[in-house]
């Protein structure tokens, strides 16, 4: 900011230190500060079609006065007024509450104008504001702003518009020229004049997609400030794999990777070679390719003399993983086991012997992977699948099985948690977002109950082509209800 816009906010002509004080309890202390003081909606003073305006919209309306208004009062110094409007084609009512006087300003045959809420039901506006004659206001929008104290919006209106008459030419850009243009971004000055006085709804948007823009792009700028001294704080292993064994085995995998998948191995691969520990999601749609990637990066760990660990939600996943692991690692050497809550007695007595011993490379298991009793000999790369099925403090016992290791963490699905951790720089993001060549496109249709019949014609006609279509319901209860309807169809299950 430039050093002009640094000065106390009493560099403003009109605003002593009384005011100063007030300003400070809004945070504004700078001429900067104020000028930057953004309006948190705006008055719409534009006429409009009661046609064209939504239920309990903010409407302003001119009409004709169709009927002597009335006053009712109730309770304690509490009266409504209302009377009736020809605008337009409607005949309506404005009502006004705890506004007796302006009995005396509406006249029968006259045109006033009316700001309020619109009730479409009710046919009625909920006024809080009216002029005698037609439609006279020079600004169809006007910023409302925050007040406190004996501040008003008037006031805070006449501070910033004395404020920009002094120091708006010391305004600067901050942005680099060729983001406002490759963006189509206003340039900042315009865009904080707008912000305060705009004379359209077109250029109110473009001013404020402007400072949206600016205001995510300078977060995260400063989180990739701090990941980057977190980064260096945080000591991890720098991974040395053989590049060539490691390019021999992407070779001799059964299929070619996909473009995406290349580029996310080549980013976690950078990752496990750095100095610093690695702490990196890996999202992408179920079929996507990304157990194939965690099984080259196992494959990276195993060839610098490292033990790796996969630890996923449920039995049946592990299972799955270790076979197709075992099928994809056992032509190179690399011992693959499996543990589970199911494993007991001797067998696994010897497993976590063999692994202490550093005999098993690669450990597939679910939380039975946190036990006090599963230590590694050189736990190196650390794997979590749908991650967010796992909570915190179980993800951290399983990395602190080893000395700082890489962390990977794999989902299809990021709940807001992962995304916030990511967006808040905690976490390095690569995504799978191209699926292998031969995939069906996925096609995902909501169905009422009623169209339940057509669900299961669609189901029954999948059954015939062998597309294999695949049931999942919330409880047994409910598949015994499915199941009877597909045997009322004949449909094979």
């Amino acid at each position: 900011m430039d050093e002009q816009l640094k000065q106390p906010v009493t560099a403003v002509k009109g605003i002593g230190n009384e005011m100063a004080d007030t300003l400070a309890d809004m945070q504004i202390m700078t001429v900067g500060d104020l000028l930057e003081y953004f309006p948190y909606r705006y008055e719409d003073y534009r006429l409009k079609d009661l046609a064209e305006v939504k239920h309990e919209e903010r409407v302003t309306v001119e009409g004709k006065v169709h009927s002597e208004p009335s006053v009712v009062y109730y309770g304690r110094k509490k009266n409504r007024l209302t009377v009736r409007l020809l605008v337009g084609r409607y005949l309506i009512i404005a009502t006004f509450f705890n506004q007796p006087y302006l009995k005396q300003k509406i006249n029968v045959g006259e045109t006033i104008t009316v700001t309020g809420k619109w009730d479409q039901h009710r046919q009625t506006i909920t006024a809080t504001q009216m002029s005698a004659g037609e439609h006279a206001i020079n600004q169809d929008f006007e910023p409302v702003y925050a007040v406190k104290g004996k501040m008003t919006v008037k006031t805070i209106r006449r501070l910033i518009k004395q404020a920009f008459s002094q120091f708006g030419h010391e305004i600067t850009e901050i942005l680099p020229n060729e983001l406002l243009q490759k963006y189509k971004l206003i340039n900042r000055r315009d865009a904080l004049r707008i912000m305060h006085f705009p004379s359209g709804s077109d250029e109110m948007k473009q001013a404020r997609r402007r400072f949206v823009y600016e205001e995510f792009l300078l977060f995260q700028l400063k989180m990739q400030s701090l990941r980057k001294l977190e980064r260096e704080q945080s000591p991890g292993i720098a991974i040395s794999y053989e590049l060539d064994n490691l390019k021999a085995f992407i070779t001799g995998l059964p299929f070619p990777l996909t473009g995406a998948q290349k580029r996310v191995v080549n980013e976690i691969l950078g990752d496990m070679k750095s100095p610093y520990r690695m702490n990196r999601l890996l999202q992408g749609d179920v079929g996507s390719g990304k157990t194939v990637v965690a099984a080259i990066a196992l494959y990276a760990a195993k060839s610098a003399g490292y033990q790796g660990a996969l630890m996923v939600p449920t039995e049946i996943l592990a299972e799955q993983h270790s076979q197709s692991l075992t099928q994809l690692f056992e032509p190179f050497g690399i011992t693959v086991a499996l543990l589970s809550s199911s494993v007991k007695g001797k067998r696994r007595r010897e497993m976590l012997e063999q692994l202490k011993l550093g005999e098993i490379n690669v450990l597939i298991g679910t939380h039975a992977l946190i036990q006090d009793d599963v230590d590694f000999l050189n736990l190196g790369l650390v794997i979590t699948d749908e991650q967010h099925r796992f909570g915190v403090e179980q993800r951290r016992v399983l990395r602190e099985k080893g000395e700082n290791p890489d962390v990977l963490f794999m989902t299809a699905t990021p709940i807001p948690r992962t995304l916030a951790i990511t967006v808040f720089g905690e976490m390095d993001v690569s995504v799978i977002d191209e699926m292998p060549s031969g995939r069906k496109t996925i096609e995902t249709y909501w169905a009422k109950h009623e169209m339940l019949e057509r669900v299961l014609a669609s189901w029954k006609k999948s059954s015939r082509k062998e597309d294999r279509p695949m049931l999942s319901v919330p409880s047994s209860r409910s598949l015994i209800s499915w199941m009877s309807r597909m045997q009322s169809m004949s449909i094979a299950h």
